[in-house]
């Protein structure tokens, strides 16, 4: 069975209703994002970052896997898929993917200062005072500034990848945008974006689609040509 590495970022959930991390405006829901998804502003303002974290999962709760998140479960019958992401929401969890690598932590969980240890909260807030261990209760989250420690593993997957396939991503966020590096030379790699990127490589097959459209067209020709 030949193995897809699926790495995913925000367009791969803008369909179910999430906004993308960053909008024209520079802005990510209506925040700057030094403000809320630094380390920096985790030490400056915690209430207004836990507020935030509070409201993305709020919002979550509200909105349902789409069409694109379907189709990769539906790949597993007939490939090994191992999903990286760099969405912090559980929507490929919930559509059925069985092997998602969260580059970017995940919102439904919480950590100590530290992250040693490790607490699932489903949609629950988090507030000042609450303890997980000796310290203040945090997001689950990597962000700018701290170290993405799943990026080792997620390499090692997209090196024995048979395929690649990017969706929803600028490659423009490093590390995770220096994964299509490791791609091996012999491993088509296809990029679904309705707006691609700037420079690609020329061996990168580019849909420019959106998550659902250009997925439901690649498992046909996946299927077609196994």
């Amino acid at each position: 069975m030949k193995t897809i590495a699926v790495l995913t970022g925000a367009g791969m959930s803008a369909e179910s209703g999430i906004n993308t991390f960053r909008d024209s405006d520079g802005l990510w829901e209506n925040h700057r994002v030094e403000d809320v998804a630094t380390i920096d502003a985790w030490y400056r303002n915690p209430k207004l970052v836990l507020d935030f974290y509070n409201e993305r999962r709020r919002q979550l709760v509200g909105v349902e896997p789409n069409r694109g998140h379907l189709i990769l479960h539906e790949l597993e019958k007939n490939f090994d898929v191992q999903i990286i992401t760099q969405n912090v929401d559980n929507l490929h969890e919930r559509a059925g993917s069985s092997h998602v690598i969260h580059l970017h932590g995940e919102l439904t969980k919480a950590c100590n200062e530290h992250k040693t240890i490790v607490k699932d909260i489903a949609y629950n807030e988090i507030h000042i005072g609450q303890k997980l261990g000796d310290t203040q209760m945090r997001p689950f989250i990597v962000w700018f500034g701290e170290a993405v420690p799943e990026i080792e593993r997620a390499m090692k997957i997209v090196e024995t990848a048979d395929i690649v396939v990017i969706i929803g991503t600028s490659l423009q966020v490093y590390p995770a945008a220096g994964l299509i590096n490791y791609a091996p030379k012999h491993s088509p790699i296809y990029y679904i974006d309705p707006k691609g990127a700037d420079i690609l490589p020329s061996r990168v097959h580019l849909l420019k689609k959106g998550a659902s459209e250009g997925l439901e067209e690649l498992k046909n020709n996946l299927l077609a040509n196994r």
